[in-house]
This record gives C-alpha cells, sequence and structure tokens, in this order.
C-alpha cells in the first residue's frame, strides 16, 4: 500500500516562493520534432493530451506531458 505525501500549505506571508507550474508545450501538425528515446520525427496528429508521432520506421503515439519530447 502506498501512501500519498501530504501537499505543504504555503503561507501568504512566506518569504520562499512557489515551485512553478510547468509549462506543456503545444505541438502542431507536420512539427518537427526529437524524442530522447525514438529519435527524430514528425507529428502526425494531435489530440488534447497526446500526439502521434512519426519517427520513420514506426509511430508512436506519446501522452502529456511530453517530458522527453522536443520541438525543433
Amino acid at each position: 500500500m502506498t501512501t500519498r505525501q501530504p501537499q505543504r500549505r504555503r503561507f501568504a506571508t512566506s518569504p520562499f516562493s512557489a515551485p512553478p507550474t510547468p509549462v506543456i508545450e503545444q505541438f502542431a501538425v507536420h512539427d518537427r520534432v526529437t524524442h530522447d528515446l525514438y529519435g527524430l520525427g514528425v507529428v502526425l496528429a494531435e489530440e488534447a493530451a497526446a500526439v502521434t508521432v512519426d519517427f520513420g520506421d514506426h509511430r508512436v503515439r506519446i501522452a502529456s506531458p511530453f517530458t522527453k519530447l522536443t520541438k525543433l
């Protein structure tokens, strides 16, 4: 059984800044991309929370957040 860690409360008067919210990159059809595992590819289709990328020898559907996918 796993236990969930409670989120820490942030006080308005805290001298420490809140952690930044991660920015999820947006991709469009025909964008050239690179992936850490699959290499260079082209975006074929986009959905609300995923993209389909053609890497030449195979097509992969990659879900958001796109941590290993970078737009060229």
